[in-house]
């Protein structure tokens, strides 16, 4: 029998210096209810919002399993476990696989939606003192994802969280990755993720100028720090 999935733990976090930048990446675990508001939960903090945080990534959700990945290829010596990568939600029995566009989840009192994969950036490299961390999770697809809040409520780490819609033609987090990193100019691939109504504004713009443009976006500085 498959074990249901369920969140492991559910993290907040408060912008500081660390790393060489101001970042909200280092959090810590939430104890009992928190309120889950259309920003995220209450108290969670973001430093460049941006590019961060914000009603369509209110949520940043990224699989325990991943973990025992990493370790198997950067070495045991650092303690690869949540919320290393900056998550909101570890979670067990979930990844980018199963999970697609526009599912809504019910979760204590609240409603969450997947609005997108997680965008790599250079700032988990430098938190992991990993140069090539960011491109290499991008270029696996090992992302995590984000939700925008349909309905805000009362949530906690011991309320299950449970699938309640899925919208036909849904693509996996796993198959927008896949297209939009891995094949970036396929026309194909991009009408099929323009098709994608529950994908978030700021992806389907970039889609919508790639198709437009023939041109892709410079990742560099999102992946390295540096044009």
């Amino acid at each position: 029998m498959n074990k249901l999935p369920c969140f492991i733990n559910v993290f907040r976090g408060r912008v500081k210096n660390s790393y060489g930048f101001k970042t909200a990446i280092d959090k810590e675990p939430v104890k009992g209810k928190i309120f889950l508001a259309v920003e995220g939960l209450e108290g969670d903090e973001c430093a460049e919002q941006r590019y961060h945080g914000g009603p369509e990534r209110a949520l940043h959700q990224y699989p325990s399993e991943h973990y025992e990945y990493w370790k198997n290829k950067y070495g045991l010596n650092l303690l690869w476990q949540a919320p290393g990568m900056g998550e909101n939600l570890s979670s067990s029995g979930m990844d980018e696989n199963d999970v697609c566009i526009g599912d809504r989840y019910s979760w204590g009192e609240a409603i969450i939606e997947v609005s997108q994969p997680r965008s790599p950036c250079y700032k988990l490299s430098r938190r992991w003192g990993i140069d090539d961390l960011a491109l290499h999770m991008q270029d696996i697809s090992r992302c995590g994802w984000l939700y925008r809040v349909i309905q805000p409520g009362l949530v906690s780490v011991d309320h299950p969280v449970a699938l309640v819609e899925r919208v036909p033609d849904a693509l996996t987090i796993r198959e927008v990755c896949d297209l939009y990193f891995g094949d970036p100019l396929n026309q194909d691939g991009l009408k099929k993720l323009g098709q994608q109504n529950r994908l978030s504004d700021s992806w389907q713009s970039k889609v919508q100028e790639r198709l437009e443009t023939g041109l892709c976006e410079n990742w560099n500085f999102r992946l390295l720090g540096h044009a």
